[in-house]
């Protein structure tokens, strides 16, 4: 199983930042040190071009985002500072979700280990996101003939509102969010399919919501390839998210969605989206877990116990 990782690609950030940037190089060394031997394979991918990413955002934005013309304000609502570090950043993490969905074509699941930038606008970036990954990347397989559908199952506890509205008047994109009703954005922007959850909904309920929605989604939708942004802030401990989801319950959540895209035979782009908490050794331990899940069921060669006793 291809995971393609960005976190070499620094994005510096002022001290004391509330973005947890640290999560990506700790969850690709324990990959490293826990699953390379079982069927896990780490890559770098190729950065997002100019010409990809034009197929979701318009001229403007990727200017004013190549160049430095983002003002303060459209700083502040992405969540971080301009520089050219950031750019190439987020052009390595959009391209990791192409390159996963190309590696899921052929072998079933594949990983960008970050992405889910589901907040980014065609024209506007939000939400510590600049480019939406999974809009270009669904539009880049489609312009290359190897997709004609696509469909984003968004388990982030936020409403991928970038993506809604990018998508709303695509045919050929279907987006499934399973989000928090009270939680950011505060604004939602309709889109195909969103099931809103009160504050402190918890395992079982949160399982049924999910599982509800995506048989609802395939009842409506028969997508090629599947985006799946497998967010570790539904968690109880998340700082963001207002759930009270557990650990167990994210690895149930995650066992469901791929069991299900691998019954309908559908490949599966992994993104690991937002995750919150104070402590990011927990972010770490869920975005791993679903690692482990799905190297699991797409019948990969771990089975050792000790490969993913840490996931519960």
């Amino acid at each position: 199983m291809k995971l393609f990782y960005s976190d070499v690609f620094e994005l510096p950030l002022p001290g004391g930042h509330r973005f947890p940037m640290s999560k990506y190089t700790l969850l690709r060394e324990r990959i490293a040190n826990e699953l390379v031997d079982h069927g896990a394979e780490l890559l770098l991918p190729p950065a997002a071009t100019d010409q990809q990413i034009l197929l979701a955002h318009t001229r403007v934005y990727l200017d004013r985002v190549k160049f430095g013309g983002l003002s303060q304000l459209e700083q502040r609502r992405i969540g971080f500072p301009w520089s050219l570090k950031m750019v190439e950043r987020s052009r390595r993490s959009t391209g990791a979700t192409i390159a996963a969905a190309k590696a899921a074509l052929s072998d079933g699941v594949a990983f960008n280990l970050a992405g889910g930038t589901h907040h980014a606008f065609a024209d506007r970036g939000q939400g510590f996101c600049v480019f939406n990954d999974a809009c270009v990347a669904a539009r880049v397989l489609q312009q290359e003939g190897l997709i004609e559908r696509a469909m984003v199952i968004d388990c982030d506890v936020h409403q991928g509102n970038g993506t809604a509205a990018i998508a709303a008047d695509d045919d050929s994109i279907f987006t499934l969010s399973v989000q928090c009703e009270s939680n950011f954005p505060f604004k939602k922007t309709d889109g195909n399919i969103d099931i809103n959850l009160p504050p402190g909904t918890d395992d079982d309920p949160y399982l049924a919501a999910t599982s509800e929605g995506i048989e609802m989604a395939f009842g409506a939708f028969n997508p090629d390839v599947i985006f799946y942004l497998a967010g570790a802030d539904p968690f109880e401990g998340d700082r963001l998210g207002q759930l009270k989801v557990s650990k167990e319950g994210l690895r149930r959540r995650d066992a469901r969605v791929f069991e299900y895209c691998k019954s309908q035979n559908v490949p599966v782009a992994v993104s690991m989206a937002g995750g919150y908490a104070n402590d990011v050794t927990d972010i770490v331990d869920i975005h791993f877990s679903t690692v482990v899940t799905a190297l699991r069921t797409f019948g990969g060669p771990l089975t050792l116990r000790e490969a993913g006793k840490e996931s519960g």
